[in-house]
């Protein structure tokens, strides 16, 4: 069993930052990918960014290189870095463990993780 707990949402005017971290814990050696992913009221849940578990990172296009995601393998914590940030970033946002290979090119669709965390809420005010 794998669990994943996020942390450090809030509140930030647009162009500021936040840093969301993901604890995981349990045999976290099953998550070959672990990603974000948010979902705003009324979206579809949407990729942010994965790491695989070579270290191999990839980005939602729209994000333009605002985002930058980390993964501490000693202290198995996974960690997104946003900086100006927009008021379309409001959503909550979920940390994803996958137990499974996938090819590259799926890694930011959510149906391939299986394991969730209870989100952390975003919200951007402009």
């Amino acid at each position: 069993q794998v669990q994943v707990v996020e942390s450090g949402g809030g509140s930030v005017q647009a162009g500021g930052s936040l840093r969301l971290s993901c604890a995981a814990s349990g045999y976290t050696y099953r998550c070959y990918h672990m990603g974000w992913f948010r979902q705003a009221p009324g979206t579809e849940r949407e990729g942010v960014a994965t790491v695989n578990s070579g270290g191999r990172t990839s980005y939602a296009d729209s994000l333009q290189g605002r985002f930058t995601i980390s993964k501490d393998n000693a202290e198995n914590t996974l960690i997104l870095q946003m900086n100006s940030l927009k008021p379309e970033d409001t959503a909550m946002y979920y940390c994803a463990c996958a137990t499974a290979r996938w090819p590259d090119g799926l890694l930011l669709h959510a149906g391939i993780y299986d394991v969730w965390g209870q989100g952390t809420q975003v919200t951007v005010s402009s």
